[in-house]
Order: structure tokens, then sequence, then C-alpha cells
């Protein structure tokens, strides 16, 4: 069979398992106890495990299985939660990812898979990497060795009874006697033994029971919890004086032990019930309305869901021929308004409406939760705060908001450069922020929302902020700026300095970041992909990265203006309300033209004036206003005419003229011409 097919299936599965894993892991080290998770986590590896095997990737198989080994103690109550043995879990779930990146690469990436299985193996056969205590871990292994039929039959009283007998220095000894196949009075060989024990000690526990003993209702074998202050070999020699017995196996027992076996039992039973009553508790959600919010829930309703996965390259041809049609849509409602025929304009109508309709189920397709790329960061800022000494709590908000594929593909690396750059430099260590008066976890928060049609993420941190003097310093000192030019440079024009090529203010190099060490990327990047990055800092408080994206890169609903004799597209999304304004409703404030809108004062600007329109102004006391936001700021455009609304092909200028101010892109009007579409968020400030 040709598993070459299945290939692409196998990838995208197999990442959505470790993504889940590595999820799950995180929130397990903060709920050690939480065996709903674990069992989770075991669920997915278990999965992976036989696809991987399906498919012939046995090393993915052999590590999987050992991790899943652990996972299995863990959730029978045999090991313990502890942070070595999450350290070797997160290690092993690298190796994996490494080993399926390898995959997808097509490259023959070596990992060591015989240590990363060796990590594995030594948290269950070494206490000190796993257990909680070597102690627990000793109870742990004499547990396997005991019945559990005898264990069970110790009740709270003879507990009690063993425990006081340790105490005072007596020694509790499970014992097993197996009589002779041809013992024909096996109640009174037993009944001889008990005597014989009985005057060097006290039996506490028999299994079966004394009655059943009495009345031979036992096979050949009986077993016993018997305390005495006598050693084992003695108690072996004094039961082997009795005939007709064919084997005595003395095997010295702790009261942990015992107790150990009892809190497991009651844990056992506690989950038992849960498991009985979840579904009585589910329909009780359902009853309230509440929504599910548990990860491991999510992932069980996933499953009821009916997809198919379709290539990112098909979606991309459907874009391209959908576009073409929207074009030419265009044309047909313009030719159809100038002729007229009433037959022609139905059926133009009704084919903009199921183009519409098509137009938002083709971009829906396209569109992806940026929670995709959050997920990784998690796991990365746990690693990187550890390697670095420092304590870090990351806040993710916002994980729901969409955006195009094409960009959250590309979005990942800078936001990466963003968050060690954060952690790294941004951060202090804890003994600084201890001694500032801060927290001494650090705070680190990535938040994600829709605003106009961008999508904006914040990567802000609280911890030292950026040091104007010592920015301007190193420009001057690398010749970036003279000194002169850096008196007049405002708080933005400096910060904006970091993202000189090369440009760092960090005294020492590091492995890890630099301000200056990436951040020319990633503004590369970002404008590669039509947004932008801003920086805000306050010393002593921290700074914020704010990523603005384009929401999709294809189709957009715009407001099309004449200015003078061109037309200019304003994306729908940006615009609060158009508004005619008297000329003597207009006011100067510190050179700015602005008006009262609903109470707040909102800057005016002039397209004429800002693309250089020719054109005399015709001044009939009348302007009109389209308002226009930029998340809670606004602006309003002048324009002289509005044309009316239309679903525009967003086409981008290409490389050479992608640096002009305020225009995002073109489009191709019904009757051929070229409209620029205006990027609102350039013009407010």
């Amino acid at each position: 069979m040709d598993m070459n097919q299945y290939m692409d299936a196998f990838i995208d599965e197999a990442t959505q398992h470790l993504q889940s894993i590595n999820g799950n892991l995180l929130l397990l080290e903060k709920e050690p106890a939480n065996l709903e998770l674990v069992q989770e986590i075991f669920r997915s590896a278990h999965t992976l495990k036989g696809m991987a095997a399906t498919m012939g990737f046995e090393e993915v198989a052999e590590l999987t299985h050992h991790l899943e080994n652990v996972l299995d103690q863990v959730r029978n109550r045999k090991l313990t939660v502890s942070t070595p043995m999450m350290d070797t879990l997160f290690f092993s779930v690298d190796a994996l990812e490494k080993m399926i990146d390898a995959l997808i690469n097509e490259e023959n990436a070596q990992v060591d898979v015989g240590q990363v299985i060796q990590a594995l193996n030594g948290i269950q056969g070494d206490g000190s990497k796993g257990a909680s205590s070597s102690g627990e871990e000793q109870t742990q292994d004499r547990s396997s060795s005991v019945p559990r039929a005898i264990l069970q039959a110790v009740d709270q009283f003879a507990l009690t009874v063993l425990t006081q007998s340790e105490e005072t220095g007596f020694n509790i000894y499970h014992i097993q006697v197996t009589l002779d196949k041809g013992c024909l009075l096996k109640a009174a060989r037993a009944y001889m033994v008990f005597q014989l024990l009985e005057s060097e000690g006290e039996i506490i526990q028999t299994l079966p029971p004394v009655q059943d003993i009495e009345e031979e209702a036992f096979e050949s074998a009986f077993e016993l919890i018997y305390v005495t202050k006598q050693d084992t070999d003695y108690v072996q020699q004094l039961i082997h004086k009795v005939s007709e017995i064919e084997q005595v196996h003395v095997q010295p027992v702790k009261t942990e032990e015992l107790k150990y076996h009892q809190s497991q039992e009651i844990a056992e039973g506690a989950l038992e019930t849960a498991a009985a009553s979840a579904p009585s508790a589910d329909s009780e959600q359902l009853k309230s309305g509440q929504p599910e919010t548990s990860p491991h829930r999510n992932g069980s309703q996933r499953t009821l869901n009916k997809t198919i996965r379709v290539n990112i390259d098909r979606l991309d041809a459907l874009m391209n021929l959908f576009s073409e049609l929207v074009i030419d849509r265009g044309r047909l409602e313009k030719i159809s308004k100038e002729l007229q025929h009433q037959e022609l304009i139905e059926t133009v109508e009704h084919m903009s409406r199921m183009s519409s309709d098509l137009q938002d189920l083709i971009l829906n397709m396209r569109m992806v939760p940026i929670e995709q790329v959050f997920n990784r960061f998690p796991k990365m800022v746990r690693s990187l705060s550890r390697e670095l000494g420092k304590e870090v709590e990351l806040a993710m908000s916002g994980t729901e908001t969409e955006l195009d594929r094409t960009v959250i593909d590309e979005i990942g690396d800078p936001l990466v450069h963003l968050l060690r750059n954060a952690i790294d430099h941004g951060l202090e260590t804890t003994e600084e922020r201890k001694r500032l008066g801060k927290p001494e976890q650090g705070r680190l928060e990535l938040k994600a929302y829709h605003s106009g049609n961008h999508v904006f993420i914040e990567v802000r941190d609280d911890g030292r902020g950026i040091d104007r003097s010592k920015v301007l310093k190193k420009a001057i000192e690398r010749g970036v700026i003279s000194r002169e030019r850096s008196e007049e440079l405002s708080d933005q024009d400096v910060y904006q300095l970091l993202f000189a090529s090369g440009f760092s203010t960090a005294e020492k190099v590091s492995d890890i970041s630099g301000r200056g060490v990436g951040l020319d990327v990633v503004k590369n990047k970002i404008e590669s992909l039509g947004g932008n990055v801003s920086v805000l800092s306050q010393p002593g408080a921290g700074t914020t990265f704010t990523v603005q994206l384009p929401l999709t890169l294809s189709i957009i609903s715009a407001l099309l203006v004449k200015v003078m004799d061109e037309t200019y597209a304003i994306p729908l999304t940006s615009i609060i309300e158009v508004a005619a304004v008297k000329q003597e409703d207009i006011r100067s404030v510190q050179g700015q033209r602005v008006i009262d809108f609903r109470g707040k004062v909102v800057p005016l600007v002039s397209l004429q004036d800002v693309f250089e329109v020719p054109g005399e102004v015709e001044e009939d006391g009348i302007l009109s206003i389209v308002i226009v936001k930029k998340g809670e700021k606004m602006a309003g455009l002048i324009v002289d005419s509005l044309i009316g609304q239309q679903e525009v092909v967003l086409k981008t200028l290409g490389q050479y003229l992608n640096q002009v101010f305020a225009i995002s892109g073109a489009t191709i009007l019904g009757d051929g011409q070229v409209a620029l579409i205006i990027d609102c968020n350039a013009l407010i400030k």
C-alpha cells in the first residue's frame, strides 16, 4: 500500500495531537493531581503511536510508546507528577515534534531517541526522578508484590492495631501458606499453624476469613497478616514445623503501604462515582446552557465535527477565480444600470446576492483562529523562563480572533522574536523585581483583536521598559543619527531606532535575543504582509509591541468616494458614519481643523491634500465627511462626493509601490477603471 497518499493526513493529525499534548502538559503542571488531563494526554499519545506504527515510522511509535508507559503509571497512581518528570515529558514531546518536522520538510534530521527513551525509563525506574519521595516509591514497589486481596481485607480497625504494633517495635508480616495437594485435613493443619504463630505473636487478618478456613472452604493456600517480634527466618521455620505444608512465604510489610493502599482504594472509589455521575452532570450543564470550557471536553466535541481537509493551494486558486468573478459582477451591475433592462437588472441582482454568499463562504474557509499560532508559545515561555531563571506568567487573550491562512503561516516567527526579547531583556530577574517592589513573577501578555479590516496583536511585558537615553546613545555611537538630530526625536521616533538593522542596546550578546537582534527581521516580515509594528514603553512599567496585520488579502466591502476626478475605496470596516458638515461648524485647534462629532473632537483630513489631487475646490458651504476609526481613535476624511458601497478585489501594488503612504492596494471597477484603496489606519494619528 502506498503510504505517501496518507502522509498529509498523518502530518496534520500528528501536529494536532502534539499540540494537544503540549497544551495539556502545561495544564497538568499547574494541576498535577488532575488525572483527567493525564487521560487526555494518554489518549493523544496512544493515537499518535498507532498512526505512526501504521505509517511505518517506528522511531516515532517507539518513543510514543515509552511516553505512554510513563503516563499509564501516572494515571494508575504508581507515579506522581513532579517537575523533573514534566521536564522529561516536555523533552520527549520536543523530540517527537522534531521528528514530525523532519517528515514535513522531508529531511533526515537526527533525533537521539535512545537518550529520550532512557530519560523516560529513568522516571519509571528511579524514584528520585519521578516519584514524590523515595519512601513513597518503595511503598509502591512493595504494593506490587503483596497480593491486593489481602490488602483489601485489612480494615481501618486492623490498620490502627498494626500501626500501634509497628510503633512499639513489632514486625508485621504477610504470610502465605500452601498445603500439600494430598493434605486431607486442611482445617486441622491451618489450626496448627495458627496455634504456633499465636504463641509468638498475633494474627491480625486472614484470607479467606477464619470461618471459611475452619470449614475448609479454601483450595490449598491461605494468607495472614501477622504481628510478632521475631524475624522472618524464625517465623518461616516455625510454620515448617507443621507437616503437610508445601510452601511458606513470609514477607515484611510496612503500615505505610497499607495506608497508601487504603487511600488508593478511596480515590478509585471517588473516580468511579464521578464517572458514574458524569452523564448526569453533562445533562445538568446542557440544561443550564453553560458552555464547557475545559480543554479535554473540547477534544471530545471536536470528534463530532464532520470535516474534510483541503489543500490551501486549492483554496488560493478558488479565491483567485472568484476575485475575477467579482470584477465581472461589478461590470455587469454597471451595464444593467445603464441599459435599464428590467430582466437584466433582476438577474444581476440575483447573481450579486448569490455571489456575496459564495464570497463569505470562501473567505470563512480560509480564516483560521490565531489560537493555532499562540498555542506554541506557553511551552516556549516556560522553557525560556526556566533557562533564564525568571518567573514568568503568560496571559493570552483573543485566541479566537481569525486571520487569513496565508497570514497565519507567516506571523509565528515575528511573534517568537518579540516574546523572546520580552523575556530576555524586557523582564527583570526575580531579585531585581523584589528590589523594585514588583511582584516576583513577571507578566507577559499576548493579545489579539479585530479593529477595522485589520487584526492587532499586542505583546506586552511589565518589565523595565526601554531606556530612551540608552537607545539614543547607541544610535549616535553607531552613526544612525547625529547628536543634533537626536534632540528633536519624539519617543516614538526613538523606539523606531530599535528596528534599524543590527541595532542593539544589549550590553552582551546572548543566544536568546537582544533588543535590535531580530527586530529588523520582525519589521521586514510584518511589512511584507502589509502590516506594521509600533512600540509604546514606559520606564519601569514595561513595553508594548503592537503588530497590525491586514485581515485578509482578498475581497473587501468598500465605500467608493470621489476626490475631484479620482475614485478611492474606503474599507467599510473602518467607517463609523458618513456626515455632512457645515463650514462654520469646523474649528481650528493648534492649526488642525476639527469637528465636534457626538461630543468628541475629531480631526479632519483632506484626501485632496494628502494625495495631492489636482483641481479647484468649490466652496458650497457643506463638506462631505467620512468618519473612520483606528481602535479608539477617529478621523474625518473630507471627500467631494460619495458613489456607493461595493465589493472590491484587493490587489497589491507590487513591490515597487509598496511604500505609498496611506494606500493599501488597488481594485478594478466595473467600468475598467482602477481605484486606490485607502489605508485609514495610516491617516489616523
